[in-house]
């Protein structure tokens, strides 16, 4: 598979100079850039000189005027070997640890309304009189978030830029402890249903700004792991609302404390992002864009990437980052307009970064992501397993294996890469659907076979398009458009789960579920070709680089 990927990937990843223009600023950028500069941002050190880039650039250019038979265009970063920023954990975990708490709450309220929704429709432990809910109403209930998710990441694209990451999350955090204050309290069905939609806003801005803030302030050779850990925290949230649950289930009016347990996380999530510096990518976009002071964003921004590396204010590493990195963006969009418009997401190398990234996040939901643990109660139940019976407990089983299963792609990530784990990962799951339709069509007396295929789509999925959809999102887009490709990339997300949520019922009458599961095992082949054609490998890359070398 190497041998094949390796051959597939230079179709998709061109890594030349496009023009006379774009090579001549190549040449200028490199007699100007000293040996031993320090890359933006990333900080990867390049212990080569300007000399050293351009002769080895020839020698590079010469192999391959020899492998293609013609005459290749020279792209002198091929030269470079650049070693890894030197940085304190210590400043990289408060700027990860805020920003991830908006994905623990969304995961929170994913566990926790599976509690809620049994006691709310108790006549003993609901506390209620309206507590004989339709099935519509309770549907609402159930949806009412991803309704809210829905509308938040519509909003997200017209006005992420102009707040920037922090201020968005901010705001994702006030949306959170309103959300979850009216649930909690909520006298009558409609203020619950006001407070449901409140608090699925606050997931559509978080599920954006979070993966945004934490690329474009983390040090390159760890993005990967931190982005990823951003997906463990949301399963430590689902963890986290199934043992609520269990916990209060038999408490009267119990799914008041399993909704209002997130409004002090929530208030932790918005102090902590207050104290931390904004982006300083998004800093230098403003000031690229001409929204201010060109002198007083690149001092906003020196200060704030000395805040989040743990240096001293305004120190000279900083400076030479920041400068670096301003004049790579100048270059980039000195024969564009200031800003993108509207539509650019749809155009050029944004519309690449939008079907890869776009196409990750859709592949995710439509292989049954929201369907397959639907079916975990019964699955465990044909197996004798006696935990089977009470359905917080089989929650709680799943959640911890997800965990583990995420935990493993956290730490393999940044070693392993992207797309050996969405292969490998993707292969498990389209294996372990077809086993779960052979169950449900001719194996029904091999329960095993079930309970072995229903925890081998757990663990792909958590090893695969759970962590590294979202990573490869968060970097994919370049940084003019990042803020509403990531925003169209949240929505494709949330619809996408809504569809498959609300259509997995009616199919599964109309097919039975043996032929459901071999659809979506179908799709998930379809969704294994689309990443071994088009999704490129970016570890060890600066979001520079991805946007350069990939994008373009």
């Amino acid at each position: 598979m190497a041998l094949i990927t390796d051959w597939i990937r230079p179709l998709y990843n061109p890594k030349f100079p496009h023009s006379q223009s774009q090579l001549h600023q190549s040449k200028m950028s490199l007699s100007l850039r000293p040996a031993g500069f320090i890359n933006p941002i990333s900080s990867s050190i390049n212990p080569y000189s300007a000399i050293h880039l351009k002769s080895n650039s020839i020698q590079i250019n010469a192999q391959r005027e020899d492998f293609f038979g013609e005459e290749a265009k020279p792209f002198v970063s091929e030269a470079t070997n650049p070693e890894p920023e030197v940085f304190a954990w210590s400043s990289a975990i408060l700027p990860f640890l805020f920003p991830a708490l908006g994905g623990l709450l969304f995961g929170y309220d994913i566990g926790a309304t599976s509690g809620a929704t049994i006691s709310i429709q108790s006549p003993e432990l609901s506390g209620t009189t309206w507590f004989n809910l339709s099935a519509i109403q309770l549907g609402l209930v159930v949806s009412g978030s991803l309704y809210g998710a829905l509308c938040g990441s519509i909003l997200a694209y017209p006005i992420a830029d102009f707040l920037g990451r922090k201020r968005e999350l901010i705001i994702a955090s006030m949306l959170y402890v309103l959300g979850g204050v009216l649930t909690a309290y909520a006298p009558g069905l409609g203020i619950l249903l006001t407070g449901r939609l409140l608090y699925g806003l606050g997931i559509g801005l978080a599920m954006h700004g979070a993966p945004l803030y934490i690329a474009e302030t983390c040090p390159t050779q760890i993005r990967g792991t931190l982005i990823s850990l951003k997906e463990l925290f949301i399963v430590l949230g689902i963890l986290l609302g199934y043992l609520v649950g269990s916990l209060e289930i038999n408490v009267v009016g119990g799914w008041r404390y399993m909704f209002g347990l997130s409004v002090p996380i929530a208030l932790v999530m918005g102090l902590g992002m207050w104290s931390l510096p904004p982006s300083p990518r998004w800093l230098l976009l403003r000031a690229v864009q001409g929204k201010g002071l060109l002198q007083e964003y690149k001092e906003k921004a020196i200060t704030a990437l000395s805040k989040l590396r743990g240096r001293a204010a305004g120190d000279k590493l900083s400076e030479r980052q920041i400068e670096e990195t301003f004049v790579s963006l100048k270059s980039a969009y000195m024969d564009q307009e200031s800003e993108g418009s509207f539509f650019e997401v749809f155009q050029g190398p944004s519309l690449k970064a939008f079907i890869i990234g776009g196409g990750l996040v859709l592949f995710q939901q439509i292989t049954g992501q929201p369907s397959v643990l639907y079916y975990a109660g019964p699955i465990l139940q044909s197996a004798g397993f006696s935990a089977a019976s009470d359905a917080t407990r089989v929650s709680v089983v799943v959640g911890l294996f997800k965990l583990v299963m995420t935990g493993i792609a956290v730490l393999k990530v940044d070693d392993l890469g992207r797309r050996p784990l969405l292969i490998g990962g993707v292969s498990g799951i389209a294996l372990s659907l077809f086993l779960l339709s052979a169950y449900y069509k001719i194996l029904g007396g091999f329960p095993f076979v079930a309970v072995a295929a229903l925890l081998l789509y757990v663990g792909s999925y958590q090893v695969s398009f759970g962590p590294i959809s979202w990573l490869m999102v968060s970097e994919i887009f370049p940084l003019r458009t990042r803020g509403r490709g990531i925003s169209l990339a949240v929505l494709t997300n949330f619809g996408s789960n809504a569809i498959v949520t609300f259509a997995f019922s009616p199919l599964k009458e109309l097919l039975g579920a043996e032929n459901l599961f071999f659809i979506f095992g179908v799709i998930a082949l379809l969704s294994l070709l689309f990443i071994i054609l088009l999704v490129p490998e970016t570890k060890g890359l600066s979001l520079e680089e991805i946007e350069s070398k990939i994008l373009k």
